[in-house]
């Protein structure tokens, strides 16, 4: 039987960006996530779920949502009487200098459509985070500070103004360490970038990674790009302390 999700009045949680914010996380977790009815997803296919790790080929694989959104309520930031919806807006190896994080460019004006579908679920639904994880691809592609500032500042602005909601917190986070050290050069710009975004637009926070691990510091895959399963628990930790500071 198909879920009545009218008569259900969520706080709404973008997550935007690319494989980090979408989820790639693999290894053990001291904590791992128990699915409940609090929390949910809206997918990128429009379909809403019940919040969960995936399961990729026997293999659980992490987002840094859930960890979030289980402090969140533990927190009790949560009123009583609603739930959470996550809205599963990245997709891995994207940026704006490939074209997809653009005002005209298909996953910011989908990213738009699902905050919209979101929001008209229930006029008592209403945005209180954006959690954004991007810039990899931009820094693979030698995207300039300049450039990404401007290209992430509008898109934050955007969001905020389009949704009528300028306070809206943003938070962000550095690369994964190991694949940063080694790719220092073309990283800085990108982050200083996101770093210049988060000290300009108020309330907003950038969120540090240096003690967070690799997946190939955890199970040795040489996968260097992302953070493994336990970092991204502890990611969404650090993204849920941000929004504590920004709405404190």
């Amino acid at each position: 039987m198909l879920k009545n999700f009218s008569k259900e009045k969520f706080d709404i949680i973008i997550q935007a960006g690319q494989s980090n914010s979408e989820g790639c996380g693999f290894g053990d977790a001291t904590e791992p996530f128990i699915p409940n009815e609090n929390i949910w997803f809206l997918n990128n296919d429009f379909s809403i779920s019940i919040a969960c790790e995936q399961v990729i080929e026997n293999i659980i694989v992490n987002n840094f949502s859930l960890s979030f959104a289980r402090e969140y309520i533990e927190k009790n930031k949560l009123q009583y009487g609603r739930k959470l919806l996550i809205i599963r807006a990245a997709i891995g190896g994207t940026g704006f200098l490939d074209n997809r994080w653009g005002m005209t460019d298909d996953l910011y004006l989908k990213m738009i459509e699902m905050i919209k579908v979101a929001l008209a679920l229930n006029p008592k639904n209403k945005l209180v985070a954006l959690l954004w994880h991007q810039g990899e691809t931009d820094a693979i592609l030698n995207s300039t500070k300049e450039i990404h500032f401007n290209n992430l500042l509008t898109l934050v602005n955007s969001v905020r103004s389009t949704f009528h909601c300028e306070n809206l917190p943003f938070i962000a986070g550095d690369f994964v360490q190991q694949w940063k050290m080694d790719n220092i050069q073309i990283c800085v710009p990108i982050i200083e970038a996101i770093k210049e975004v988060c000290e300009n637009i108020g309330n907003a926070q950038f969120v540090e990674t240096n003690e967070l691990r690799s997946n190939d510091q955890m199970i040795g895959n040489g996968d260097t790009i992302h953070f493994c399963r336990e970092a991204l628990n502890q990611l969404g930790e650090k993204y849920f302390n941000a929004y504590c500071e920004i709405t404190k």
